[in-house]
């Protein structure tokens, strides 16, 4: 009995490998066509691996997109930082070419003065105005220290400016000539070419937002369009510094003398250096 069942096992094995090697016969080599056992585990292979990629494949994609965007907000932040700086770059280059413009100015107007004049120049850079809106003063960084002293003219390279007010060891104050304040003085002035003829004295009138020359002789040699000096007969402003252009020309108060609107030679606003005269002591 156990013989017979041991038969019957061998039996199966040898039936089960000759099945085996039949399938194998069947499945190796080129074949134009899969037999549907294939077929069935190919399509069941794919089915499962189509559900499995498409989720896999947009979590890939969604987590590469956080790269990306992670990517472009650090270069857009860099960019951001980088234009930034050469805007900043620009701007100081601007300011840089524009001050070395007007000190070239500066030079060149001192350079030509040494032929007219032997007065000393100061460069003062305007650091402040003055918080009263109707003092019409300016603040500059020269003071005792750097020979700075009251009722020193004060000029740009267009023409007079104003005078030195007040004086500390590191600054000073500037009054503009377009300040009539009570402590404002007048300007003793002439013509240019007329020296020796023509004399008045220069304020600034506010009603008319221009400077105006008063107490012209009938007899004085003056039109319009002719350029006014400083007459230096003040022992304010020393001599033949521009103040400005004469742009009409007027009877005075009971018609005994003129008077004549001047248009500035130089402007008020946005200053920025500014020239202090020193006048050498007699000898």
């Amino acid at each position: 009995m156990f013989k017979l069942m041991g038969n019957k096992k061998l039996l199966v094995l040898m039936l089960a490998v000759i099945v085996f090697m039949v399938v194998m016969g069947l499945t190796v080599g080129n074949r134009g066509q899969l037999t549907w056992p294939e077929r069935f585990v190919k399509d069941t292979v794919s089915w499962m691996q189509g559900l499995f990629y498409k989720p896999a494949r947009v979590t890939a994609d969604f987590f590469d997109d956080l790269r990306n965007v992670r990517v472009v907000y650090e270069e857009n932040k860099k960019l951001k930082m980088r234009l930034s700086q050469y805007a900043k770059d620009t701007m100081r280059l601007n300011d840089l070419e524009a001050q070395n413009k007007r000190f070239k100015e500066l030079l060149g107007f001192t350079e030509r003065q040494k032929q007219l004049d032997n007065y000393t120049y100061h460069v003062a850079e305007v650091i402040s105005d003055s918080p009263d809106p109707y003092a019409n003063i300016v603040n500059i960084n020269l003071g005792s220290k750097d020979g700075m002293k009251p009722d020193m003219a004060v000029i740009s390279v267009d023409g007079l400016l104003g005078r030195v007010d007040e004086v500390s060891e590191f600054y000073s104050s500037v009054q503009l000539l377009i300040d009539d304040s009570a402590n404002a003085k007048g300007i003793a002035a002439t013509v240019r070419g007329h020296e020796n003829d023509v004399f008045g004295i220069v304020n600034y009138d506010r009603e008319k937002q221009t400077l105006v020359m008063t107490k012209i002789e009938q007899t004085n040699p003056i039109e319009v369009g002719d350029t006014i000096i400083t007459s230096g007969l003040g022992e304010v402003f020393p001599k033949g510094i521009v103040i400005g252009k004469v742009t009409s020309k007027e009877m005075g108060e009971f018609g005994i003398t003129y008077k004549a609107n001047i248009q500035p030679a130089s402007g008020f606003r946005h200053l920025r250096e500014v020239l202090v005269v020193e006048v050498p002591a007699p000898r």
